[in-house]
């Protein structure tokens, strides 16, 4: 397994730490390559990372894709040189991954000249708000979106609450996450119900949380009175532009994933762009059953996620890569992932 590491001026004072990945002997490049972008108080280090089996950049590797994992500004390995600390949703969606992926359409060892990226959580909302930027010079193929709201239809109370005040949650400067989160983890497995918000110890290895928390970043203060905007208003607007509606016109492939039992994005509001993108092919994965519930970090760190969420997604983007355009039409197929042999079905 090839892995290298850059560093990745954005033009606004940070060195973005981007990784690539991919294995020599199965390196298809004739496929584009994937980026994949971090969400919410997190970074790019959970997607090299599983406590059991492979990560999402090994499996995708394994099946023959040149795989990207993103830092943007303050998150991970990127470095600050000069930059300004805080920063919102354009500096993200916009700056960072234009940046992001020039780097990457021009360093890649496929033959693309345009890459596939899969957004988890808040980075599928970046992807929404860079794709209504950059449509006309967009190096994007194929979108795949985790957990992630365009529109907030529902929010979950408890983040409803934390958000309420735009102003307030400006003002409050939020530090030392990671080392609280190491304190409150043993407590919180203890806690099962609780815990399920965001994950179901059932199905996630939790002696190894301690790893596992290498993934989280403290939150901004900035981003925070952005994102508070937005749960208030539902629409997502980013310097003036609707974002929500400026989708309607994008035509790049779209595939959504939710799971079934998330409690922090609703499943109307991780849904909201299926009904709003302009796109015709536009697919739906649902992962989770009655029998085993599927939250939010489930999707990347439980026992199930390479079969139930690494193999279909693998398999949708391949299928993309080796769709003719006559054949890109109509496609807005429902699956789910959870049969006991990993078989998705419409």
């Amino acid at each position: 397994m090839i892995q290298k590491k850059h560093f990745v001026p954005n033009g606004d004072g940070w060195l973005l730490g981007l990784k690539q990945t991919y294995e020599t002997a199965a390196l298809d490049r004739s496929r584009r390559p994937v980026a994949i972008i971090p969400g919410y108080g997190m970074n790019a280090f959970i997607f090299g990372y599983h406590p059991r089996g492979k990560s999402m950049e090994a499996y995708w590797a394994d099946q023959g894709f040149e795989v990207w994992s993103l830092n943007l500004r303050a998150q991970g390995t990127s470095r600050r040189v000069g930059g300004r600390k805080q920063y919102g949703f354009y500096d993200a969606a916009v700056t960072d991954l234009g940046a992001a992926f020039e780097f990457i359409v021009g360093h890649t060892e496929t033959e693309a000249k345009s890459l596939d990226a899969v957004g988890c959580s808040l980075g599928g909302t970046y992807l929404y708000a860079n794709l209504a930027f950059s449509q006309e010079k967009s190096l994007l193929g194929s979108v795949v979106t985790i957990g992630a709201p365009l529109k907030w239809v529902e929010v979950n109370p408890m983040l409803k609450t934390a958000f309420s005040s735009p102003r307030v949650a400006g003002m409050l400067a939020i530090r030392g996450v990671r080392p609280f989160a190491r304190l409150a983890m043993p407590l919180l497995t203890r806690a099962p119900k609780l815990l399920s918000v965001y994950l179901h110890p059932e199905i996630v290895d939790t002696s190894r949380m301690d790893e596992m928390i290498e993934t989280v970043e403290n939150p901004d203060r900035r981003l925070n009175r952005e994102i508070a905007k937005w749960v208030k208003q539902g629409d997502l607007v980013v310097r003036g532009v609707n974002v929500t509606e400026a989708v309607g016109t994008v035509t790049n492939p779209l595939l959504v994933v939710i799971s079934n039992a998330d409690g922090i994005v609703p499943e109307a509001s991780a849904l909201s762009a299926h009904g709003k993108i302009g796109s015709t092919v536009k697919d739906i994965l649902c992962v989770g059953t009655n029998e085993v519930p599927v939250a939010h970090a489930d999707l990347f760190v439980s026992n199930i996620a390479q079969e139930w969420v690494f193999e279909p997604l693998a398999q949708w983007l391949i299928a993309r890569n080796e769709d003719p355009p006559a054949k890109r039409q109509g496609s807005r197929g429902r699956r789910k992932a959870g049969k006991k042999n990993g078989e998705t079905k419409g």
